[in-house]
């Protein structure tokens, strides 16, 4: 019997493991050879949804184990307490972040943490020569039509970040990356600090595994907009 991998090369996980983020998010959305029919883009995002839960395919610890609250685990009570100041707190401990990725995934919406990741990673690019490619992934993954990660987006900061993808600046995603850090805010944060997970970690408790709940309403841009205007990243 013929090797699997050699039959079909992209199953080979373990070579992406070293690569950056934003390739390997470009080589798991890449489009496969023309077959007689075209698969639909539910079919697309959940086979993309089923990749990136491999930790192969995620650069460091922030996504690469979003599953795991080992190390949230060993948070103490007062480091966690920290959390619930602000959700700049939050996001800005490995620990924290690792945790609210975690409690996204039982909502089903961890394509927003995700995408946030990516545009922190995309600012850090080294050169102007790395940032055509990795704006093209990010905006492909998370930004167009259908895109298999899809996030909630106006059409205004849509338009607007596509006009700006052929000649990419460190800034293009900042409006778009704004937005969605505000809805998850306003809507996935307080109900983290809800959660049984947040509330054990305060107890100085591991966490139990919480059941996969269905996806809850989303807080969408016009909701937003009915908010107080006055946040800041």
């Amino acid at each position: 019997m013929e090797n699997p991998l050699l039959l079909f090369p992209q199953l080979n996980i373990s070579a992406s493991k070293d690569k950056p983020y934003y390739k390997v998010m470009k080589s798991a959305i890449k489009e496969e050879p023309h077959k007689a029919s075209k698969p639909g883009a539910k079919q697309k995002r959940n086979r993309l949804s089923l990749l990136l839960q491999k930790p192969e395919f995620h650069e460091g610890d922030h996504l690469g184990k979003p599953g795991n609250l080992t190390k949230a685990a060993s948070v103490s009570p007062e480091e966690a307490v920290k959390w619930g100041e602000s959700f700049g707190r939050l996001l800005s401990e490995k620990a924290g972040l690792d945790a609210f990725t975690k409690f996204l995934k039982t909502e089903f919406s961890e394509e927003n943490i995700e995408f946030w990741i990516a545009c922190e990673d995309y600012k850090k690019s080294k050169s102007a020569h790395e940032l055509l490619p990795k704006a093209k992934t990010i905006f492909e993954t998370f930004i167009q039509k259908d895109a298999p990660k899809e996030v909630n987006l106006d059409f205004h900061t849509k338009e607007v970040t596509s006009q700006s993808i052929g000649q990419p600046l460190r800034s293009t995603f900042d409006a778009a990356q704004s937005t969605v850090y505000r809805l998850m805010e306003q809507d996935s944060y307080p109900r983290f600090l809800s959660s049984a997970a947040y509330r054990s970690l305060l107890q100085g408790r591991a966490p139990a595994r919480a059941p996969l709940r269905r996806r809850s309403r989303s807080f969408t841009v016009s909701d937003f907009q009915r908010a107080r205007p006055d946040f800041t990243v």
